[in-house]
């Protein structure tokens, strides 16, 4: 895989990774997640196409300014990348908090320079309200309550942080994961400075992207976990609301937890070369 990097508008250095040729297959990671967390989908799927794995701001390799850890400054990063690399007809494929960035990215730019996209496991509203019919609950797949969130993001941020964030990946993942496998997302994770990761993931969890979702016109994969943190009734609202959207759910014996891409990504490239050939 080839080490690239391109500079943003406010001036920020962009690392990534580019192997293959033929039509772009961008991928977009999770929250405090690396470019490098693609490598299955990169080995693989860059024998048909032009695979282009990015690493957020402050993410990765990465600078890592003290500005700019918004989602919808991360779709516009985004958007400069596709379009300083004069990219068009892209699959779009996000995972976690990759898909919220997508998300804005559609309601700020629409489809542009978009044909495909692959959304991977996450919930239209991260942050619940107690007031919500059961409807609501499910469709928005709310994890916290507000002041949850706040802990959460305060915990990071402070003297005990490492420890919190490791508990908190260490929940996204089945029982059967491999030690070794397990070490290395944690490992990638620490690379996003505590203080910014808390900052993002309290602006990724307090966006609602419910009147968004239904906007999407192009043809969409839709990818959740059975056992996952995130609701699967949810995933299923996100492709019941996009004309066409092609829905699969792993089980938990297929490694259905939120990383399902790095547990089973057998199954998980097939469905996307399936999806986008």
């Amino acid at each position: 895989m080839n080490n690239k990097a391109f500079t943003t508008s406010d001036q920020v250095r962009l690392n990534y990774l580019e192997e293959g040729s033929g039509n772009p297959l961008v991928m977009i990671p999770g929250w405090s997640q690396t470019a490098e967390q693609w490598k299955p989908q990169i080995e693989e799927l860059s024998t048909t196409y032009r695979c282009l794995a990015l690493d957020m701001r402050g993410h990765g390799d990465s600078d890592k300014p003290d500005y700019g850890y918004s989602v919808y400054r991360l779709a516009k990063d985004v958007h400069e990348f596709l379009t300083q690399n004069n990219l068009s007809n892209v699959t779009l494929m996000g995972h976690s908090m990759g898909c919220s960035i997508i998300w804005a990215y559609w309601e700020l730019f629409g489809a542009d320079r978009l044909s495909r996209l692959v959304l991977v496991d996450e919930a239209p509203f991260i942050t619940l309200n107690s007031s919500w019919s059961s409807e609501e609950l499910a469709a928005a797949g709310g994890i916290l309550p507000s002041e949850a969130v706040t802990e959460l993001c305060n915990a990071i941020s402070g003297p005990d942080g490492e420890a919190a964030r490791a508990n908190l990946i260490s929940g996204m993942l089945t029982a059967q994961c491999p030690d070794d496998l397990k070490q290395w997302i944690l490992a990638c994770n620490t690379r996003l400075p505590r203080r910014q990761a808390a900052a993002l993931l309290y602006n990724h969890c307090h966006q609602d992207w419910r009147n968004i979702i239904p906007r999407i016109d192009i043809p969409t994969l839709v990818i959740g976990g059975r056992v996952s943190l995130v609701p699967w009734t949810a995933v299923e609202w996100i492709a019941q609301q996009i004309p066409g959207a092609r829905l699969e759910i792993f089980e938990a014996d297929e490694g259905g937890q939120h990383f399902l891409l790095m547990e089973n990504p057998q199954k998980f490239n097939r469905l996307v070369a399936e999806f986008i050939s």
